[in-house]
Order: C-alpha cells, then sequence, then structure tokens
C-alpha cells in the first residue's frame, strides 16, 4: 500500500516554542519514529508544511540590511524544502537502515491569473500583538488575519495545477524509495505559454491541495 502523510508546519515547531533548530530537530525525531513502523511494511510519500519556518526565513530576509530586497517567498519556500527535508531524510536514515530516502526539492505549477494572488489568505509565521502587526504592515506591506488575540501574516495562496516532478517522484517510488517531496505545497512557479519558462511565484501552495 501506499501511504503519503502530510505533516503541518506547526507539528515540526508547535506554537510558542523558540524557533531553534534543536527544537526542530527533536520534534522531528519524535515524528518519525512514529511514521518508521507504516514505512517498513508500505510504500510512503511524505510531504510537510512550512508556515512557521518560512515566516522565520522571511522575517529575517527582510530585516537583513545587506539586501536591497527580500528574498521572494518562492526561494524562501525553497529553502525551507531543503531544510525540513533534511532534517526528516536524516532522522528517517537512522530509523530505517537500509531504506533509501530522498528528499526532493519540488515546483507546483499555478497560474499567474489566480485571483488568490489578490486576496491574501494563506496564514506563515508567528502570531503578532496587533501594534506590532499594523508597524509590519506599514513598514514591509505584509498583509494581516486575525489569530486569537494578535494578528499573522497571510500571504496568496493559488491554486495548484500540478507537481512538476510527479514523474521523478513515481520513478524513485518504482525503485523502493521513500519520497519527501511538495514541501510547503512546492515552490510555486508559473509557466510562459509561449516557451514553458519557469518563474517563481510570490505565493505558499497549501500542501492539502
Amino acid at each position: 500500500m501506499r501511504i503519503v502523510v502530510a505533516l503541518g508546519g506547526n507539528a515540526l515547531l508547535h506554537r510558542g516554542e523558540s524557533p531553534d533548530a534543536a527544537v526542530q530537530e527533536a520534534n522531528v525525531d519524535r515524528v518519525t519514529t512514529a511514521l518508521a513502523a507504516l514505512a517498513h511494511e508500505h510504500e510512503m510519500v511524505i510531504t510537510h508544511g512550512n508556515g512557521p519556518q518560512l515566516g522565520l526565513l522571511a522575517g529575517e530576509s527582510a530585516a537583513d540590511p545587506a539586501l536591497s530586497a527580500p528574498y521572494p517567498l518562492d526561494l524562501l519556500g525553497a529553502q525551507t524544502q531543503g531544510m525540513i527535508g533534511s532534517m526528516l531524510a536524516r532522522t528517517l536514515h537512522d530509523a530505517l537502515p537500509g531504506r533509501r530516502i530522498v528528499a526532493l526539492v519540488t515546483h507546483t505549477l499555478v497560474r499567474a491569473d489566480d485571483p488568490a494572488f489578490d486576496h491574501p489568505t494563506k496564514p506563515v509565521g508567528q502570531v503578532y500583538p496587533r501594534d506590532v502587526a499594523s508597524s509590519l504592515a506599514a513598514g514591509r506591506g505584509w498583509h494581516f488575519a486575525a489569530a486569537g488575540t494578535g494578528r499573522r501574516r497571510v500571504v496568496p495562496s493559488p491554486e495548484p495545477e500540478r507537481v512538476w516532478e510527479t514523474d521523478t517522484v513515481h520513478e524513485l517510488l518504482r525503485g523502493g524509495a521513500l519520497v519527501i517531496c511538495a514541501g510547503g505545497g512546492g515552490v510555486p512557479v508559473t509557466a510562459d505559454h509561449d516557451t514553458g519558462a519557469l518563474t517563481g511565484a510570490e505565493a505558499v501552495v497549501d500542501k492539502d491541495l
């Protein structure tokens, strides 16, 4: 049987926890211990959220005085795929000796005219006090939505058309690999109508879609 596991970003970094790498690694250890028992008997594909991690990187990028502009969300999403994928792959390697484990940076095709680009809804990052959120909205142009007693940044979340590397994922599964892919919904990209050239999109895809 093929099992697809979707790990929420908050499962890897619980709300209120320090975003230190050691904290996330400890959470990943607990998660992979539970997954290893299933993976012994079944094919497995793992995807994961990246909301807290993306928000952390976005905040660091926006505050970096060495940058003329913050890194775009598509590249920050790729960074989270590599970071979280590596943590998962290493712990699964230890829990499943002899099993091929592959963490794949994948891209998700979206439409450039998707109405979601005009209506941000996907929460990323931490919950801010309302006054801090207002300051960030004014200074960085971020959008916020209510989250409990505070506010959390929201970004566009267009509908996914397809995962660009789907054929590669299937080849890896046929070869017996456990595949970690489409982290954070995949790196959102649009394709040029005439040339097919891919361009990163300032958005985050919902991994559950």
